[in-house]
């Protein structure tokens, strides 16, 4: 439930008239995202950028735009007039191999993003992942960490990270390792639901409250994982990401 001073925020953001994008909103995070949007109604215009369309129920302020991430830079013209952008892009290892991970959850992040500042964007959101470090020898974290890097170096007017721990859904997708995983964590999770995971509600909620509430600071705003708890309840929370 949005508390007052939540709403206020909320309705002062609507009355702007904004307007955004989501690309990866097939994936998890994304439909919850989507689903959440949907709900409150802050934006004008909505454009969800992906490989392919999808049956969605969602208003009329939403659309779809059918891209090729490898040729983004020839969609500049769907992202005219998008002043918002979030970004849930991301696959796995398992999934797409070493090279295709590393050209989703890299390239196409870091391209969209030009593409979308170049066109206008002044805020600029990403799903990353707990434990990036673009110092890390582990792929995962490493390609994560480079590319908050590099997004910070973009300059946008305003750039929010996000790193959840393990994200709780229930997936159309089964990863058997990260069934285990939950199972194993599972006593934790319930003791301690902050630590170490997030729903991905949680996720969509931190991040909608995140884009309603006005900064007066051009750093980038990171949130881990018990700040995204914190933030999806409405108890804003910010810290700025190591820079090297």
């Amino acid at each position: 439930m949005l508390d007052e001073a939540s709403v206020t925020e909320m309705d002062r953001f609507r009355s702007l008239g904004h307007s955004a994008f989501v690309v990866g909103y097939t994936g998890e995070v994304g439909k919850v995202l989507v689903d959440e949007l949907n709900k409150q109604k802050i934006f004008q215009r909505v454009v969800l950028i992906g490989r392919r369309e999808v049956a969605l129920d969602v208003g009329q302020e939403f659309e779809q735009k059918v891209v090729d991430f490898d040729k983004i830079h020839e969609h500049k013209e769907i992202f005219n007039g998008l002043d918002t952008g979030f970004c849930c892009l991301g696959t796995t290892r398992g999934k797409s191999g070493r090279d295709g991970f590393i050209r989703v959850d890299r390239d196409y992040v870091l391209n969209t993003a030009e593409v979308a500042k170049s066109q206008g964007c002044k805020h600029f959101s990403l799903v990353s992942s707990m434990g990036a470090d673009k110092n890390s020898c582990l792929l995962y974290p490493k390609i994560k960490g480079e590319v908050e890097a590099t997004l910070a170096d973009m300059k946008f007017e305003r750039f929010s990270i996000f790193r959840p721990g393990m994200l709780l859904c229930d997936r159309t997708e089964r990863r058997t390792m990260e069934k285990v995983s939950i199972a194993l964590l599972k006593p934790i999770t319930s003791c301690f639901p902050t630590l170490l995971s997030a729903p991905v509600r949680t996720v969509a909620k931190a991040m909608i409250n995140n884009v309603i509430t006005p900064t007066d600071s051009s750093l980038p705003e990171l949130y881990e994982n018990k700040p995204i708890h914190q933030l999806a309840e409405g108890i804003v929370h910010q810290s700025k990401p190591k820079r090297s």
